[in-house]
């Protein structure tokens, strides 16, 4: 074999082993850069996923604020109109007047006075508008006086040193206790849907 042919041989294997050498390094090559794309896909797909679950959870943090706001808003419309609902009652117990007026005034002094011992000093105070109607009432029953004003819508407020008794039959006080019994029904009532 001629020198020419041995280096011929030797240039040839050396071709062969790069051409392998440079097939291995294309296709890991292309392996590496498979797995890179492979890998920022699901980068990006994580990415997107976790974007769509912070949209979906502010979306879900307005939604749930303004439910809240306008609950808020709701029952504080109630508020007004049940205020404004106990404004009008009062107002109406207010300028209850002639027969009517003295029949629950005097309705209201026989429970009060109920509460007394026979023979006790009863003082009666009521609204000062109603002097001259608990002067009349008051003389009706042994051992009461009329003793005054006091601020209310009418009604009485009857009390005795001797048993340490005070009743508040006021019309306040009675509207008062309604108005807690019924609020649940008149809430109802007002605000049916």
């Amino acid at each position: 074999m001629s020198l020419d042919t041995v280096a011929e041989d030797i240039k040839d294997d050396a071709r062969d082993r790069a051409e392998r050498i440079r097939n291995e390094a294309d296709e890991r090559a292309d392996e590496i850069v498979a797995e890179a794309e492979a890998d920022a896909e699901e980068i990006r797909a994580e990415r997107e996923r976790e974007i769509e679950r912070r949209i979906e959870q502010e979306r879900e943090q307005k939604l749930s604020s303004a439910k809240l706001e306008a609950k808020q808003k709701r029952l504080e419309g109630r508020r007004i109109v049940l205020e404004d609902t106990r404004d009008e009652a009062e107002s109406r117990i207010a300028d209850l007047s002639g027969e009517r007026r003295e029949e629950v005034t005097r309705a209201l002094l026989d429970d009060a006075a109920a509460e007394f011992d026979e023979g006790d000093t009863v003082r009666i105070s009521g609204r000062a508008d109603d002097a001259d109607l608990l002067e009349s009432l008051v003389a009706e029953y042994d051992g009461f006086e009329h003793a005054g004003e006091v601020d209310c819508l009418g009604g009485v407020v009857a009390e005795s040193d001797a048993s340490r008794v005070r009743v508040n039959n006021t019309f306040d006080s009675v509207l008062d206790s309604v108005w807690e019994d019924r609020l649940q029904e008149i809430s109802t009532r007002l605000f049916e849907q």
